[in-house]
């Protein structure tokens, strides 16, 4: 079967019919009125409930809260496939704006569940009709110290609408609307973002090269604005985080994400100590390619075979191939992706760059937008984000306060999902060059995972410690940048000077604080459990789909927990890197064969 360009574009029809659509005016309207009714019945009385009416309060709240999201769902899917659109500009914006209204209004029911007195809290939180809601209510305990009153933060969030995500909005529409050109094959022609980072997969050294540094020239080009939104995002954060009386950047997310702060600092302790295998391979892979050293535009150069450039239905069929091996019902979940046009493929101006799977609700099937090109690169990311689509499918046997799993285990599902695409790609492979190929493309994406998000996670945090001090010009963003990387590279690797700019197009320092360390956190974690299903076999599934389907029901730590995984565990970390370098180890036992 070929793809046409009709099945290629998601289908949000399923949503609503259009951004006019009555049926979502008629949401938009219900759930402001059940919002207020909501308001009017428990403010005030949170405390006083006993544990059945609290419960009882948590479903409706619930129920409120799918209502509340899906028309802000819709407009966020139109607006990343076409930014261009005025009607989906003004649709993204109406509805955020009534979501963090929306979100004023329901502000008092955490608050109060946070002010119920200890000794009663406990009581009631042990009642067995909370089960379910156990996990939910240590989490919303846990902000408390950090929590201001009612009014405050409505003011703060009201706020947020002119502040912080106001400039998260300008850079998502700057970045989309940038077009670039450069000459290719002879003939100059228009580029979007994601097809010149497709480039750097491109055989020829001269045109990664090219396209890399005009794509990051073009974000230079665009200092002014860049060092305004990563400044006032750094500022507004740094401000909140001394109205809180957070001591540190990231402990509001490790607080989130229910990660001991001494945990995290192992993590990036860990990596940084093993840098090293990275640089070993960067060695390598420039002995194997035949040069001198590598520049970081040929980190992800072909070796071989995988030049070669894959059609989507290729793609997608070696990804179903690869999920329906380890578990035919997971096959069946992501095909149905395909089968719904629940899926945006290809790139085009306006259109968002990277790729993302949207977890809706736990009624409601996720989404998927990628900017395929036709590169290994690309059919992995497949598999990465279906990964996504499969952990939200199998969560939705949780309630809405438990759909979500934590940061750390987020990208748990994605990363599980290349690994099996690897060695489901290497099984059918006899041909020895193609398996060297297929195996530098899974160290540079263990390599990309663990230690490049190690890097961006400690220039993120220098970021936030410096700008407590004074405003951040670009220079110093971009001398922060190239130092945080060079502790990577050292000698192994020539960072070519336009990537000083680097920093610049990492949406995920305006979207999320400090969400890279989740990369580094889930690789290692998925490194270990992949190593347990090559030990138990198909015992193992059992496992491994409990974890998906607790959603956000359990910390981190219980939810590995059956998997035999102690998160604690001091060495814990070490293991996932001793992994990558039995794979490098690998690697050269192919090339002496060869």
């Amino acid at each position: 079967m070929t793809a046409d360009i009709t099945t290629m574009l998601w289908d949000t029809d399923l949503l609503y019919r259009s951004p006019d659509a009555p049926e979502l005016e008629a949401d938009l309207a219900k759930g402001a009125s059940e919002a207020k009714a909501f308001r009017d019945l428990y403010l005030g009385k949170v405390s006083t409930l006993d544990a059945a009416g609290l419960r009882d309060a948590f479903r409706r709240y619930e129920a409120l809260s799918e209502l509340l999201v899906k028309p802000q769902l819709y407009a966020h899917l139109l607006f990343a496939a076409d930014s261009d659109s005025d009607a989906n500009k003004m649709l993204s914006q109406r509805t955020a704006e009534f979501g963090n209204l929306m979100g004023r209004e329901l502000l008092f029911f955490d608050l109060e569940i946070m002010g119920i007195p200890d000794e009663r809290f406990a009581e009631i939180a042990a009642d067995e009709c909370l089960a379910g809601y156990g996990h939910y209510l240590q989490i919303v305990r846990k902000f408390r110290p950090h929590t201001l009153t009612e009014r405050e933060e409505q003011l703060l969030k009201l706020k947020n609408l002119t502040g912080a995500e106001a400039f998260s909005r300008l850079f998502d529409e700057l970045s989309a609307s940038f077009r670039f050109r450069m000459e290719l094959e002879g003939e100059e022609r228009e580029f979007t973002g994601e097809e010149l980072l497709g480039l750097l997969h491109h055989p020829d050294a001269s045109v990664r090269e090219r396209a890399f540094a005009t794509f990051l020239k073009r974000h230079e080009e665009e200092a002014i604005a860049l060092g305004a939104v990563f400044n006032t995002v750094a500022l507004d954060h740094g401000q909140e985080l001394e109205l809180r009386s957070y001591r540190h950047p990231m402990e509001p997310t490790n607080l989130g994400n229910e990660i001991p702060e001494e945990v995290v600092n192992r993590l990036m302790e860990v990596s940084e100590a093993n840098y090293g295998l990275a640089r070993d391979y960067f060695r390598l892979k420039a002995r194997l390619m035949g040069m001198p050293k590598l520049k970081n535009t040929d980190i992800y150069a072909p070796v071989g075979e995988t030049d070669r450039h894959y059609t989507f239905d290729e793609a997608r069929d070696l990804v179903l191939d690869a999920y329906g091996a380890f578990q035919p019902r997971f096959r069946d979940i992501c095909a149905a992706f395909f089968a719904e046009r629940r899926i945006d493929v290809l790139p085009r101006p306006g259109k968002s760059g990277g790729a993302f799977c949207m977890g809706m609700t736990p009624s409601l099937s996720p989404y998927v937008l990628l900017n395929f090109t036709g590169n290994l690169r690309d059919v992995a990311t497949i598999a990465h984000e279906l990964g996504h689509g499969l952990h939200f499918v199998l969560a939705q046997k949780q309630s809405m306060l438990n759909y979500h799993a934590p940061l750390p285990l987020a990208e748990t599902a994605s990363v599980f999902g290349e690994m099996l695409l690897t060695r489901s790609l290497l099984e059918k492979e006899s041909d020895p060059s193609v398996k060297i190929a297929l195996l530098c493309a899974k160290i540079e994406d263990i390599i990309a995972t663990t230690f490049r998000q190690n890097v961006l996670t400690r220039f993120e945090e220098r970021m936030h410690n410096e700008r407590k001090e004074g405003l951040l010009t670009a220079t110093r963003l971009c001398d922060l940048w190239w130092e945080e990387n060079g502790k990577l590279y050292g000698d192994a690797v020539d960072m070519i000077e336009p990537y000083r700019w680097g920093w610049s197009y990492i949406s995920h320092f305006i979207h999320a604080r400090f969400y890279c360390y989740s990369y580094t956190f889930a690789e290692l974690l998925v490194l270990s459990l992949y190593g347990k299903y090559l030990e138990e076999g198909d015992a193992f599934i059992p496992t491994y789909v409990g974890i998906l389907e607790s959603g956000g029901s359990l910390s981190p730590a219980d939810t590995v927990k059956p998997a035999g995984i102690d998160l604690a565990d001091p060495h814990f970390w070490q293991k996932g890197y001793d992994f990558l370098a039995e794979l490098i180890e690998e690697l050269k036992g192919l090339i002496g064969e060869r």
